[in-house]
């Protein structure tokens, strides 16, 4: 008896909707922060986008459809949609080019919630034009020492949550949140950063936390580095930083910020999964 392995099933299919599974942030399968991508032929409703994310449970599931000039942006946690996601944002853009739907040489523009958002194909890397997120001086609540069990140095709070200063790398690398806890703040999340050991490539590094949005730990944020862009520029007075997110799975961004309204991530991305969803 012969057996032959059925061919790929490439978007277009007849059989159903075709999910791209891509880890961004790295060039190296089974790190970096792993996205679901679905380039839909048509809009579909919320409801169904959020038991597709569900289903996936992954950090963020992306949903795109074509536009005259680009493609409307969605992404979805498996609880909730969130008015942005870095990471699940150069995942698309790597499955636009990889795929086929963008040649090399064209940008990929994105309709989304957090308005017109830019990614660009810079060799290996994917470069994304973000909005800035600025953070401001907050009074720590007496819980968050109990939340990080580590000393923490400075305090500051964004529309992500609070932004926290640790004294060094292994601090950063070392802090086990208490998200029961954490989940009791009035924040959506929360960004842990310190420079970087005086002997790494890095500026700095950082984790981020969200168990309110059904994310104990992401892997790799982009939108965290849109906050994290201004705090460093400020305290290390440099432009162009080298930042590594120090998750178990751990991943690279290149951050690029003048001081003004945009912040430019790039990061590189490979293609781990593909397959079919062939419920309606």
């Amino acid at each position: 008896m012969n057996w032959e392995a059925p061919s790929v099933l490439r978007r277009g299919s007849s059989l159903g909707q075709t999910i791209t599974q891509v880890d961004a942030f790295t060039n190296t399968p089974f790190a970096g922060n792993s996205a679901a991508v679905c380039v839909l032929p048509a809009p579909q409703d919320e409801g169904w986008m959020q038991n597709v994310a569900q289903e996936m449970n992954l950090s963020e599931t992306a949903f795109l459809v074509k536009q005259d000039d680009g493609f409307n942006l969605r992404w979805f946690t498996p609880m909730v949609e969130v008015p942005l996601c870095g990471h699940a944002t150069l995942a698309s853009a790597h499955v636009l080019w990889s795929e086929g739907y963008l040649s090399a040489n064209e940008m990929a523009r994105f309709y989304t919630k957090s308005g017109v958002l830019i990614a660009k194909l810079q060799g290996e890397w994917i470069e994304l034009d973000f909005p800035v997120n600025h953070s401001q001086a907050a009074i720590a609540p007496p819980e968050l020492s109990q939340v990080l069990g580590v000393p923490y140095k400075s305090v500051l709070q964004n529309s992500l949550g609070y932004l926290v200063e640790l004294e060094s790398e292994e601090l950063v690398r070392q802090v086990q949140p208490n998200f029961q806890l954490l989940k009791t703040l009035s924040i959506s999340g929360l960004i842990v950063t310190s420079t970087a050991n005086s002997d790494s490539e890095y500026d700095f590094v950082s984790r981020f936390f969200a168990p309110g949005l059904g994310i104990n730990e992401d892997p790799v944020t982009g939108a965290a580095h849109c906050c994290l862009a201004p705090f460093w520029r400020d305290r290390l007075h440099k432009d162009e930083f080298l930042a590594y997110q120090a998750s178990s799975r751990g991943g690279v961004v290149k951050v690029d910020y003048d001081g003004g309204d945009r912040v430019f991530l790039s990061g590189q991305a490979v293609t781990v999964m593909r397959g079919e969803l062939i419920t309606p």
